[in-house]
């Protein structure tokens, strides 16, 4: 009997099959989920890092708060410019070549983000340090689908998605203690900051050029029966996707539900990053001292960490998508809310309050990317998953332009984030509009793959 037909369920007990199928899922992921979470944390320090920078930056170069708000979401038109061709590349020449490339350059742009000099410069840099690392999120977002099945992919995402909230409650403490470099070798704290946060992503472009594996077929770190019961359960599971609904990628770009998605998404990066780019100000202007602001900067993500991992891990035991994304949206939207009821002269309050955002924004993410997996395949998902982020990073853009305009016009954090309290809102109605056809994730049966290869039909 060969290892396939092993896999297949060939003789073998469902006792066997489900022994495999452990063994399989525990090891691929011990190899490559640590490995993803090493660059998404590089990633996040990058992009998130320029908030901590702004605690003395904005001060040195002279720049206004709407100035450092529009600069800090330039990022994002980049990232939106190169977002999808960077997608639809990974998928024709691989994971390991292309993700490699995308560290190895935006490490290199990062480490010049210390040598700006006035609002133009640091314009210019967001702008090319978004086009240089678009693509690694919605790359391994469908890398991830290349291998694990639906039944696993929203606690893998939960794990990969939790090194963007490591990143968050060790950036801040971290740029704290690099902050205090001021004045070294002529260079400022902020300086020295970006200089040595970019060096990461360029040690591990390496490591991802000679560790990571494209396809589970090349995966000769799996035995040979693990191998086969991964490609063809992998294969199972799009042929059933298919069966129901196969898109072509033109269809994938012009579905309204795939842009209701991508239009959702824009609502959760505008308080992502509108939280990410001026939380450090709004915990100074709470009577933080600045030694202080890195600490407390990442107490709600902290408390979101655990949240987050656990309501993965209950939306793949439930199979439930829809309100695992929606619920958390609306507990977001209350709690931003909540600080404008709140104030500023009760900072314990506003704090607790902060942190419900957190942990509801965090919440949602790995159960959100469940819903366009489960409704695209093959080039349909590299581009489409890559559209929506790319469409839904536009938010990065809005957020943190419409939080720092409010908050010069009005001198009030609370006034920016009831505004942004509105994008969660919407995105829950969105999400709930779209729904989730749990057919699509549904364990297909045994040989149901060979069975259904003539039955696909195209959108």
């Amino acid at each position: 009997m060969t290892s396939v037909e092993t896999a297949k369920g060939g003789g073998s007990t469902p006792t066997d099959a489900g022994a495999i199928e452990k063994a399989t899922i525990r090891r691929v992921a011990i190899r490559l989920i640590p490995l993803l979470m090493m660059g998404y944390f590089c990633a996040y320090i990058d992009r998130s890092n320029v908030g901590m920078a702004a605690t003395t930056m904005v001060k040195d170069l002279s720049f206004s708060n709407a100035a450092f708000g529009f600069g800090a979401g330039l990022f994002f038109i980049g990232y939106f410019a190169a977002e999808v061709p960077s997608n639809l590349i990974l998928n024709r020449v691989g994971a390991r070549r292309w993700l490699a490339r995308i560290l190895l350059t935006w490490g290199i742009i990062s480490a010049l983000s210390a040598f700006v000099w006035n609002d133009w410069s640091f314009y210019i840099n967001r702008i090319l340090l978004g086009m240089a690392e678009a693509g690694f999120y919605p790359g391994v977002v469908l890398y991830l689908t290349w291998w694990f099945p639906s039944g696993y992919r929203t606690r893998m995402m939960a794990m990969f998605q939790a090194a963007a909230v490591i990143s968050l409650f060790i950036g801040p403490p971290l740029g704290g203690v690099l902050l205090e470099l001021e004045g070294l070798l002529g260079l400022h704290g902020w300086q020295w900051l970006y200089l040595l946060e970019s060096l990461p992503p360029i040690v591990l472009s390496v490591v991802f050029y000679f560790f990571l594996t494209d396809r589970p077929a090349d995966a000769t770190w799996l035995k040979p029966e693990q191998r086969a019961w991964l490609v063809e359960r992998l294969e199972s599971e799009r042929v059933q996707r298919e069966a129901i609904h196969k898109f072509s990628l033109a269809g994938a770009f012009s579905n309204p539900k795939v842009w209701m998605i991508a239009i959702a998404y824009i609502g959760v990066n505008m308080i992502s990053y509108g939280l990410a780019f001026f939380l450090p100000l709004i915990v100074k202007g709470l009577g933080v001292s600045t030694g202080m602001i890195g600490l407390v900067t990442a107490v709600p993500y902290i408390c979101a960490f655990g949240a987050m991992l656990a309501w993965g891990w209950h939306s793949d035991l439930t199979g439930e998508r829809t309100w695992h994304v929606a619920g958390p949206c609306l507990f977001c939207a209350a709690s931003l809310a909540t600080v404008a009821l709140v104030g500023v002269s009760h900072p314990v309050l506003t704090m607790a309050a902060i942190t419900c955002a957190v942990v509801g924004l965090q919440s949602m993410q790995s159960p959100f990317w469940s819903i366009p997996s489960a409704l695209l395949t093959g080039s349909a998902a590299a581009g489409g998953i890559a559209m929506i982020n790319a469409t839904g990073a536009l938010g990065g853009l809005i957020g943190p332009w419409i939080f720092g305009t409010v908050r010069d016009a009005t001198g009030s954090d609370s006034m920016g984030l009831l505004c942004l309290s509105v994008a969660p809102l919407i995105s829950a109605i969105l999400l709930v509009l779209v729904g989730h056809d749990r057919r699509m994730e549904r364990v297909p049966p045994r040989g149901r793959a060979a069975e259904t290869q003539s039955v696909p039909t195209s959108a």
